[in-house]
C-alpha cells in the first residue's frame, strides 16, 4: 500500500477528520471498518467500528455500532498488543484461522 494518501474521499460527517483510507471486513452478521483519518494538522488517527445488523420485531432492520479511536501516540503499543494476543490464539487454536475452504488467513 502506498504511503501517499489518495485524494480525500469526503469529509466524514459522523466524526471529525477526513477519511484517508477505509477497509471493510465482513464477518457474518458483523462488519468491521478500519478507517484512517486525518486531523486538520495532518496527524493520522484510526477508527475501528464494529457494525452489527439487527432485525426488529416489525421486520425492519437497524445497526448496532461500537467504535474505538486510536491515536498516533498509541499505534505502536496497540499494534504490539494486538499482534501478541493474535499470535497466542494462533498457536493455541490454529483452527480459528482457517477459512471455510480450509485456507489459512
Amino acid at each position: 500500500m502506498s504511503c501517499t494518501p489518495p485524494l480525500k474521499l469526503h469529509p466524514d460527517s459522523e466524526d471529525s477528520g477526513d477519511r484517508i483510507v477505509s477497509k471493510a471486513v465482513k464477518a457474518g452478521r458483523r462488519t468491521y471498518f478500519f478507517d484512517v483519518k486525518a486531523t486538520r494538522g495532518d496527524d493520522y488517527f484510526i477508527t475501528i467500528t464494529e457494525s452489527r445488523k439487527l432485525s426488529n420485531p416489525d421486520g425492519s432492520s437497524s445497526y448496532d455500532r461500537h467504535k474505538i479511536f486510536l491515536y498516533k501516540e498509541d499505534f505502536a503499543k496497540f499494534a504490539g498488543g494486538l499482534s501478541e494476543v493474535i499470535e497466542f490464539i494462533r498457536s493455541c487454536k490454529p483452527e480459528f484461522f482457517k477459512q471455510p475452504q480450509g485456507e489459512e488467513i
